[in-house]
C-alpha cells in the first residue's frame, strides 16, 4: 500500500472541519482589514530564497526543496510566503501605485525539517505581506489582525514578544557587540553556531540546540545597540499597540529566522495551559531593505505568518472546538422509483438556492436514511411518499423539535429557507 510521504499529513475529519472554520475566520479577518487576497507559485527561482531568506539561514542551508527542471533552471519548493509576494510586487510594478499595497495569502510550504508535533515538510501558512508604508501604524495594524485573528478563533490568553533589530546602524553596533561577547565562548556552542559566527552571528540567537545556554542568555540585547531614531520608532510601535489594546511583552531574544528582518519583529504566543505553554502560532517583521535588495525602489514592507496545522493542534489540544461536527440543513428520504424522481428534483433546487442538502445514494430503506441523517445532523427531513406527492404535498419533520408539518410542494425552498 502507498502511503504518505513523512511529514505531511492528510487533513480530514475533524481537522477538515476546523480547516475550513480557520480559513473561514481568516477571510472574514483580511476583508474586515481591507487586505486584498494574492496566489503566488509552489515554487520559484531558487535565487529568490537565496537573496531574500539569506545563504546563511538554517531554511537555505539545510531545509529548502531544491530541484532542476528539465530546462536545467534551479528552482525551489517555496519555504516561506514573503519573498515570492515581493517578487510578484516588483515584476507586476504594483509599486507604481500610490497607495499602500495589502496583500494576504494562504497555501503550503515546504522545509526538510525533522518531522514533529507543529513542524511538518508540507505545511499550511496564512500571512498578510503589507508594501511601500514606513508608518509604525502599520506596524501595530499588522500585529493586531494577527491577534485578533487568533482571538476569533477563540484561542485566548495570546501574548505578543515584541522586539526591534533598528536601522542599519543599529544593527552594525550591536553585531560588533555580539561578537565580542561571543568569541570567548563561541567553542562550547554547537557546530552549527560556530560555523554561523564566520557568516551570520545574529543567526546564533535563533539556535534550537543551545538556546537554554547561558552564554545565549547573557548574550547583549538588541535594544540596547537601537539608534535613536530606531528607538523612538520602536516606543511609537508600542504607544500604539498599547492604543489598540493588544498583550505584548518585550523580548530582546526574538530575532526571527529569516535574514531580510529589521526594526520591528514580533511572535505570537498561546499561555492556554501548561502543555502550550509559550506555543508560537505565527509572527513576523518589518523588512525595509528586501524590496530595493530584490531590484525595486527603496521602499518598505512588513508581513507575518501564521502556521494554520499548529493553530489547529492547539485548538485540538485544549479541546476548543471538541464537539465541532459535521450538519446539513435538509436531508431527503424517499423509497420507491417514483419518489426518489421528486426527490432529486427537490435536492437540485435546495442545493441551488445555499441549502446544504443531502438524500441516499445506496438504496437504503428508511430506517438506514433516518441514521444516516442524524449522523449528518441534519436540522430538516423531508420524508417523501406517494400519497402525499399525489396532493402535492412534503412531510417535513424538524429533527430538533421533532414537529412535522405538510407543506406544498411548490413552497419547499422558502419554507427552509425561512426556518434555517
Amino acid at each position: 500500500m502507498i502511503t504518505k510521504p513523512k511529514g505531511t499529513i492528510d487533513v480530514v475529519k475533524e481537522d477538515a472541519l476546523l480547516w475550513n472554520y480557520v480559513n473561514y475566520v481568516v477571510d472574514d479577518m483580511m476583508k474586515s482589514y481591507n487586505y486584498e487576497f494574492i496566489r503566488t507559485p509552489i515554487f520559484e527561482a531558487s535565487e529568490l530564497y537565496h537573496r531574500t531568506v539569506g545563504n546563511t539561514s538554517d531554511i537555505v542551508k539545510k531545509e529548502t526543496y531544491d530541484f532542476k527542471d528539465k530546462g536545467n533552471r534551479d528552482l525551489t519548493l517555496r519555504p516561506e510566503g514573503t519573498a515570492g509576494v515581493v517578487r510578484s510586487y516588483l515584476e507586476n510594478k504594483e509599486y507604481a501605485s500610490p497607495d499602500t499595497k495589502k496583500y494576504y495569502y494562504n497555501g503550503t510550504m515546504y522545509r526538510y525539517e525533522r518531522p514533529q508535533a507543529g513542524r511538518l515538510r508540507e505545511f499550511t501558512q496564512f500571512g498578510v505581506e503589507v508594501l511601500g508604508s514606513n508608518d509604525p501604524a502599520i506596524d501595530a495594524e499588522v500585529i493586531s489582525l494577527q491577534y485578533h485573528i487568533l482571538e476569533a478563533l477563540h484561542i485566548s490568553n495570546l501574548q505578543v514578544n515584541i522586539n526591534s533589530l533598528g536601522d542599519g546602524e543599529s544593527r552594525l553596533n550591536y553585531k560588533d557587540a555580539l561578537i565580542k561577547y561571543l568569541e570567548p565562548h563561541i567553542k562550547d556552542l554547537c557546530e552549527d553556531c560556530q560555523e554561523r559566527f564566520k557568516t551570520n552571528p545574529l543567526r546564533i540567537l535563533d539556535c534550537k540546540v543551545d538556546a537554554d545556554s547561558d552564554i545565549l542568555k547573557n548574550a547583549p540585547k538588541t535594544i540596547d545597540y537601537l539608534t535613536k531614531e530606531a528607538k523612538e520608532r520602536f516606543d511609537t510601535v508600542l504607544k500604539y499597540l498599547d492604543i489598540l489594546d493588544i498583550d505584548y511583552e518585550v523580548n530582546p531574544k526574538i530575532v526571527r529566522g529569516l535574514d531580510y528582518y529589521d526594526h520591528t519583529v514580533f511572535e505570537i504566543v498561546s499561555l492556554d495551559n501548561e502543555e502550550t505553554r509559550q506555543s508560537v502560532l505565527g509572527g513576523g517583521g518589518r523588512y525595509n531593505k528586501l524590496i530595493k535588495e530584490l531590484g525595486g525602489p527603496d521602499s518598505y514592507g512588513i508581513g507575518f505568518a501564521c502556521g494554520i496545522d499548529r493553530i489547529i493542534a492547539l485548538m485540538k489540544d485544549i479541546d476548543l472546538y471538541k464537539d465541532i461536527q459535521r450538519e446539513i440543513d435538509c436531508y431527503v428520504m424517499y423509497v420507491s422509483e417514483e419518489e426518489k424522481l421528486h426527490a432529486l428534483d427537490i435536492v437540485q433546487n435546495l442545493r441551488l438556492n445555499g441549502v446544504v442538502t443531502e438524500t441516499d445514494s445506496l438504496n437504503k430503506g428508511l430506517k438506514g436514511q433516518f441514521k444516516e441523517a442524524d449522523r449528518l445532523n441534519a436540522k430538516f427531513l423531508l420524508i417523501l411518499n406517494n400519497e402525499d406527492l399525489k396532493r402535492g404535498l412534503v412531510n417535513v419533520k424538524d429533527n430538533h423539535t421533532k414537529e412535522e408539518e405538510a407543506v406544498d410542494i411548490s413552497e419547499i425552498v422558502e419554507y427552509i429557507i425561512g426556518n434555517l
